[in-house]
């Protein structure tokens, strides 16, 4: 009877890992994305700091009131970049939280489905080897010389 039921519960275990292994996909490509728009962040902070210290070094041989002024704007929109830039790596990382969780309760019911197969297996088991004992002790029971 058990290893019926754990046959039965065999489709619901392979469509649980095809669930388990999709999230896991879509938990690697946000990890992917999240890592490229990190990548991206870094890359214009860089460049900002790189364009400040061209100003220190600029500024120290004197500027024009044009130089400074097309400074300004440049820094000012590279600012922006660097604010849409952040915003979008909060985005990807909430976007890998949620796969993250969503790939945890998959897994979570996946585990729980292969535990349950496994008790409906092992109570089977443990009923065909009484099965079997009791055959065996029947047996025993009428071997010649065994008669009371």
């Amino acid at each position: 009877m058990s290893r019926s039921r754990a046959a039965r519960l065999a489709p619901v275990v392979e469509m649980a890992e095809r669930d388990e292994r999709e999230a896991a996909r879509l938990l690697g490509r946000c990890q992917g994305l999240l890592s490229q728009a990190e990548v991206k962040l870094g890359e214009l902070e860089r460049y900002r700091a790189d364009y400040q210290q061209q100003w220190i070094d600029e500024g120290r041989r004197g500027v024009s009131g044009q130089w400074l002024m097309n400074y300004q704007r440049f820094l000012s929109q590279l600012e922006s970049a660097i604010g849409q830039q952040a915003q979008s790596v909060k985005w990807h990382r909430d976007n890998l939280d949620k796969a993250r969780a969503a790939w945890q309760q998959r897994h979570a019911r996946l585990e729980g489905l292969r535990k349950l197969v496994q008790r409906y297996l092992d109570e089977a088991r443990a009923v065909e080897d009484k099965r079997e004992q009791k055959l065996l002790d029947e047996l025993v029971q009428r071997l010649p010389g065994r008669n009371p």
